[in-house]
């Protein structure tokens, strides 16, 4: 929802040392650090149950967040513009917050959600989502927490690029609208089976010789006599009567 503004209490820390963020995690606090718009940035940590609240709200990662340090009085107007996550438990382990004034344009990346379904998909087609953000400029309170493109139209075949998406008003694309592609309808990719190969070496039918090769002379077995070898006997020559 795009105006959404939260109320975000933080604590100032000491240090920005790596060993004093694991005892702040220990803790039960998300360190992180809040830039100043021009002005001093701080060092800051939060409780991880209200972060958690914050960015699962209505606005999402997009709220405008009115950050009060403890003990102060000033409201900082700013957006989450930066987030790590722990490899492994998935959680949310450092953030950096901007301060922003809410007349002046940001930008900011974007969500795109496919909305229906694809004709296509009903015939055997795939729906492909090419592209999942889109970048924008806005005033804070204008940024979408996400954008829809209804791709129940598409053909086998269709595609649908930035162009295509609606407007919005306040909102400027910033991404090249004809090359940026959304979304896609194709044909499922067909797995052909390789043909079986003949092993080498393999044993060969009887009486079968290699493709390539001729039998020796006289190798095979049972050939016939040449006509010199049947008339006259062995080892003596043929002689003809006077």
């Amino acid at each position: 929802m795009a105006g959404e503004r939260v109320k975000l209490q933080v604590r100032e820390r000491e240090s920005r040392g790596s060993a004093d963020a694991r005892r702040l995690r220990r803790e039960g606090m998300i360190p992180g650090v809040l830039y100043g718009n021009g002005k001093q940035s701080y060092a800051i940590c939060i409780p991880e149950r209200e972060l958690r609240r914050v960015l699962t709200g209505a606005g999402g990662l997009h709220a405008i967040l009115d950050v009060v340090l403890e003990g102060q009085k000033t409201t900082h107007a700013s957006i989450l513009k930066d987030y790590q996550q722990d490899p492994i438990r998935g959680h949310i382990s450092h953030v950096d917050l901007h301060e922003v004034r809410l007349d002046q344009p940001i930008q900011a990346s974007v969500t795109v959600q496919l909305i229906g379904e694809p004709t296509g998909a009903k015939e055997g087609g795939v729906l492909s989502q090419v592209q999942r953000e889109i970048n924008v400029e806005a005033l804070p309170m204008e940024i979408p927490e996400h954008i829809d493109l209804d791709v129940s139209g598409m053909a086998i075949g269709d595609t649908l690029r930035l162009a295509d998406l609606a407007p919005m008003e306040g909102v400027t694309y910033l991404d090249d609208p004809e090359d940026t592609v959304l979304a896609s309808v194709g044909l499922p990719t067909r797995v052909e089976e390789p043909e079986p190969e003949v092993e080498e070496g393999a044993e060969l039918e009887e009486g079968e010789v290699p493709e390539g090769e001729e039998a020796s002379e006289g190798a095979a077995e049972g050939a016939e006599p040449s006509a010199d070898e049947a008339s006259g006997e062995q080892g003596e020559p043929r002689t003809t009567e006077g």
